[in-house]
Formats: C-alpha cells, sequence, structure tokens
C-alpha cells in the first residue's frame, strides 16, 4: 500500500493507541515460500468437502475442511510470522489463460500482506474472538458494482464496495482502464480517485518494482455479537462515519493485499488491447469476482496489545513494541498438504472442480463443487489423533470437524415458474452455492455479500420455453405476494435519472430483482419500479424525460437472480402498479415471463 510522505509521518511513531481523531495500523507479515496450501479447500462455505473452487490459503496449520471454533488455536505453526496469530486468511487463486492455445497455468502468490487498522473511533476495538468467521465479496459477480470503480468501506459513503484489483506499473503514461470502459467488455472500471485502481482487472501489464497485480479485499469490522462466530451471512457490518450500532463489538479492519506474479505471462499476451488473459479459480474472467475469508485464530491477549499499543504501520505487526509470544523463523516455511488429491498447479485444460470460465456481464448461477478423492487421514475433517501434513511441526491431535455448524436440512420443494409446459423432475440431493446474502444484521440490509451453502432435494415444477410467436400470454406473471404490478417497458434512463422517488434504493448488495425492487418500491408508496444495469433498482411515480426504447436495451441479467431481467445500461425495466396501464406488446409478455419469477 502506498502513501504520501505527510500521511507517513503521521505514523512515525511505533507505539500510539488509536483514538476519536486518527486511524492506526500495523501490516501482519507472512513467511516461507509460498502460503500455508492452495487447495480446494473453504471451511466456512463448504465444511466438510472440497470447495467450488481453489484457495490460496495463510495462517495456522490446523486448517482443514471442516474447524471448530478454537481449531485454529491448536495449530503448531502459522505462516504468520507473528507467532500467536493462528488464524487463517484466504482468497481465491489466480490462473493464466494462454491466449494462443487457450491453456490454463497457475499463477504464483508473489505475496501477500494482512493489514490490521484500528479505526479512529469513540468505540473501544477489541481482539477478535477465536472461531470468527467472515466472508466478503461475491464469486458469481461478473458485472461491476452499480457504485462504479471506487472503493467504499463505510456505509456514510453509500452501499460498502470493498472489492478492487490495484495494477502498479514502470510507466503510467496511459490510462489504467480505458476511460470510456463500461466494464462489461473485457476490461474493468478506473477507481475515479485513484489512478492505479479499478473494480475488475485492467488490460495493463503490472510491472511495478516487488509490486505486481494486487488483489484487495477490506473487511467490515462491526460484529453483531447476538448473530454469533459461525453466521457469517449475518454477523458483520461496516461501520458508520467509524462507529459501530450500539449493541455492536467493534474489531480492527482486515484488509487483504494479495499480489500474484503476473510479470512472468508479460510476453505471451499484448496489453491496452481491452482484454486481458487472467482468470480466478472460480472461472471469473473479470475480476468482479474476487472475495476473501478469514477464521480467528488470535491469542486474544497478544492481539489486544497490539490493538492499545502499536502503531508499526508498514514496518510490521513484527516491529509492535512488547509483542507477546515472539515471532516465527523467517528462514523456515510452515505448509500443509492438501487433502483433495487432486493437480492444481502447473498447466491444465480445465480448472479444478472443473470450473468453466464465465463471460462479462454475465452473472454466474450457484453450482455443486465437481467431486474430487479426499486423502484419509489428511487435513480433511480433522478427527481426533489426526493431523495436517506438511513440513511444519503439526498438532499434536484436532479437535473434531463441526465449527458449531448445524447439519444442513433439505427446503421446502420449490418451484420455477417459466412459461409452457410442465414437467416433474425429481433432483437427488447435492450442495449448492447460492447466490450471496447480506453481510449485516438485521434490518441493515445492503452492508456487504457472501455464499450460501444449502442442500436441495425437491421435485421441480419446470415450464418449458414459449417460442417468441407464440400466443400472447393472458396474466402477467405471479407476483408472489406484490399484486397489481404490471410490466410497463424498456425505458432510456439518464445520469439525472427518470425515477427520482427513489435513486439505488438500498436492497442489498448484489441481492436486486425485479420481485424485491417492485416490493421495495410498494412498501414506499410509490406506482413505479425500475431495474437497471443488472443490480440498480430506482422509485417513483412518474417517467421524468424519458421514452420507450428497444426491448434489447434491457437484457442485463438480475445480480440477484440470474433468470431475471433487469434493464441495461441506462435502460430501465419499468413496472407500474397503475391498473389501467395496458400490457405490453406479446413478443416482450413472453420474454419476461421466460425470465421472471415473482
Amino acid at each position: 500500500m502506498q502513501f504520501s510522505a505527510a500521511l507517513l509521518a503521521t505514523f512515525a511513531a511505533s507505539a500510539s493507541a488509536y483514538n476519536a481523531q486518527s486511524r492506526t495500523f500495523a501490516v501482519n507479515h507472512f513467511y516461507g515460500k509460498g502460503p500455508l496450501v492452495t487447495a480446494r479447500m473453504d471451511p466456512i462455505v463448504t465444511p466438510g468437502g472440497p470447495s467450488g473452487h481453489v484457495h490460496a490459503v495463510q495462517g495456522g496449520n490446523a486448517f482443514a475442511l471442516s474447524m471448530t471454533d478454537a481449531q485454529a488455536l491448536s495449530s503448531t505453526c502459522t505462516s504468520s510470522l507473528v507467532k500467536n496469530d493462528k488464524s487463517n486468511y484466504w482468497t481465491p487463486s489466480l490462473y493464466f489463460q494462454d491466449p494462443t492455445t487457450g491453456e490454463l497455468e497457475s499463477v504464483d502468490m508473489f505475496y501477500m500482506n494482512v493489514y490490521y487498522f484500528f479505526e479512529a473511533t469513540t468505540d473501544t476495538i477489541e481482539a477478535f474472538p477465536p472461531g470468527l468467521r467472515m466472508v466478503v465479496g461475491n464469486p458469481n459477480l461478473r458485472t461491476p458494482p452499480a457504485t462504479g470503480g471506487k472503493s467504499i468501506i463505510d456505509l456514510s459513503g453509500g452501499v460498502p464496495q470493498p472489492i478492487q484489483w490495484v495494477c502498479p506499473r514502470s510507466n503510467t503514461n496511459t490510462p489504467l482502464y480505458p476511460p470510456n470502459s463500461d466494464g462489461l467488455h473485457g476490461v474493468g472500471i478506473q477507481d475515479p480517485g485513484n489512478a492505479g485502481a479499478g473494480v475488475g482487472f485492467p488490460d495493463q501489464n503490472c510491472d511495478g518494482y516487488a509490486s505486481p497485480l494486487r488483489a484487495d479485499v477490506h473487511f467490515p469490522s462491526c460484529w453483531n455479537k447476538t448473530a454469533g462466530l459461525t453466521d457469517y451471512k449475518n454477523n458483520m457490518q461496516f461501520p458508520t462515519n467509524g462507529n459501530c450500532p450500539a449493541g455492536f463489538v467493534h474489531l480492527p479492519h482486515l484488509f487483504y493485499e494479495v499480489y500474484w506474479n503476473t510479470p512472468v505471462f508479460a510476453s505471451r499476451w499484448t496489453p491496452g488491447q481491452g482484454k486481458q488473459p487472467f482468470v480466478l479459480s472460480n472461472g471469473d474472467p473479470t475480476g468482479y469476482g474476487l472475495h476473501g475469508d478469514f477464521l480467528a485464530g488470535w491469542d486474544v491477549a497478544t492481539l489486544t496489545q497490539i490493538i492499545n499499543n502499536c502503531n508499526a504501520g508498514d514496518s510490521g505487526m513484527d516491529k509492535c513494541p512488547g509483542l507477546i509470544g515472539g515471532l516465527n523463523d523467517p528462514s523456515t516455511s510452515c505448509t500443509i498438504t492438501s487433502p483433495i488429491n487432486e493437480v492444481v498447479t502447473g498447466t491444465m485444460s480445465k480448472l479444478p472442480g472443473n470450473n468453466p470460465i464465465g463471460q462479462w456481464g454475465v452473472p454466474v448461477a450457484g453450482a455443486a463443487p465437481a467431486p474430487a478423492p479426499i486423502i484419509s487421514g489428511g487435513s480433511g475433517t480433522s478427527p481426533a489423533g489426526t493431523s495436517p501434513a506438511g513440513t511444519g511441526s503439526q498438532p499434536a491431535s484436532s479437535p473434531a470437524a463441526g465449527g458449531g455448524k448445524s447439519t444442513p436440512t433439505a427446503p421446502a420443494p420449490v418451484t420455477d415458474i417459466k412459461s409452457g409446459k410442465i414437467q416433474t423432475v425429481s433432483v437427488i440431493p447435492y450442495p449448492v452455492t447460492t447466490e450471496p446474502a447480506n453481510v449485516g444484521s438485521g434490518n441493515n440490509v445492503g452492508t456487504g455479500n457472501t455464499l450460501v451453502t444449502s442442500w436441495v432435494s425437491t421435485t421441480v415444477n419446470e415450464y418449458t420455453t414459449v417460442t417468441m410467436d407464440g400466443p400472447s400470454p393472458t396474466d402477467a406473471p405471479s407476483q408472489g405476494g406484490v399484486s397489481g404490478w404490471n410490466y410497463y417497458g424498456c425505458y432510456q434512463d439518464t445520469r439525472a435519472r427518470v425515477l427520482t422517488g427513489i435513486k439505488l434504493a438500498n436492497i442489498g448488495d448484489h441481492e436486486v430483482t425485479n420481485t424485491k425492487c417492485i416490493a421495495y418500491c410498494g412498501a414506499a408508496g410509490f406506482s413505479m419500479a425500475g431495474t437497471e444495469y443488472g443490480g440498480q433498482c430506482f422509485c417513483g411515480d412518474q417517467l421524468v424525460g424519458s421514452s420507450k426504447i428497444a426491448e434489447s436495451k434491457c437484457s442485463m441479467p438480475c445480480e440477484g437472480d440470474a433468470t431475471q431481467t433487469c434493464g441495461g445500461g441506462l435502460a430501465l425495466s419499468v413496472y407500474t402498479s397503475n391498473s389501467t396501464t395496458t400490457k405490453r406488446s406479446s413478443p416482450h409478455m413472453r420474454r419476461h415471463l421466460n425470465r421472471i419469477s415473482f
């Protein structure tokens, strides 16, 4: 991370408690040859089996496919330089797709830093409780956030946008992103306040000195203690003006910097052409699906001492005065062997887990991870009496798996409403990774996003598609309790907005659907609702200065449900509760019946 000389001067003191006027911080460094493990492992989102995609993991060697709240503390080595930090930190790994052959090659992690920010706040900042689980980012996202390229990590700035890519370069004469990029056609969008950063992958070679392509991930710092340690969908929220809501516990603000050794591939692709060759392990060629996970394994007394006394800044947490527990030997390594018997590095024709490579502008639905054999006795479920294998010293035993999570149960049968004939299909139980839920609590929506894994075993009523030249439907789609609304058409939006009652309704980060937008606007007393750009919702009572445009302009899948259509670029899919509104032409109604399930 780069700071101005003036800002660095404010951090010159090696010991300084956080206060209401200024932020203090210390960087947690890692050591050794590579990360702790690179594998399809995620004990938070997919405990007990292979995760959907490969992650690069740092931290304690008790890491396993399933983990209890105290399990990380049993680690006998950690890749963190600070001995008493046995937490685990992970993000998806990165691959290079050869533009000529289409073959995929793993990209080495160059290094990782984790910043511990102690914000300027009137709250008391406490240490992470062991076993706390946090997830931020949406692996299924393939479109830019509605807020554009800027980073937003405080609710006072709007809906949080905690994910970015940074590209240090030796030559910055050309923009990092094309100035006219819409983020949907091969390259991301520039951060208006940072010429070296943005959302989505850039199309430039990142060749800064010791600073190649970097993934940035910010985590919320307000813990909803009543939600517990394991409910990562609801237990965390970003602060507002630096402070947490009443009843929440203010924790350190984690910020991951993950550098990938992309310059080694520089001779094999041409920068500045509006496309780039890197893809995340979940099949994401856009970079919008970047995400991060954290499972706390700190000695509480050690982290508390750091919070209250250390402002070591970029020099590192290892320079904190009075550090409890000491440091690891940086000439050694702490690693474990993956319990998943598959190849995840080197050259391959498919991504591990058979993840298909997606498309720009097309969000993906969740899918079950591909099966893979699990090595008996490896760092899988970590039963008592077994331990993770690796080059570092190993735990004598590991707690039984479980992590406080209940066994998944099958939900009620699901009906998929489309258009056409009904088919009955029996579905075998399988794990499904669905669209993200909010990281927040209670009524605090839109404060983040994670994945939710459930088990589905049901009979599906499936409707086949009606052809475009068939008869017009006689009724609007069932609206699941949102009655009296009809589709009005695809309308041109403007920068000033044509639905002005509520602009960018806070439905939830990456949760927007037509159903939710209609319900939100109706509950707020408006008679019109419009969705745009796949993930924006607007409310009003009239369209100000707008005209109807071609239906092809409204073609972007909704971020909260890819089977629904949520407008396009400056194009609104408009619905109205006015009962006198005439129904649209039959081709459009047929198309939206196929797209939308209320």
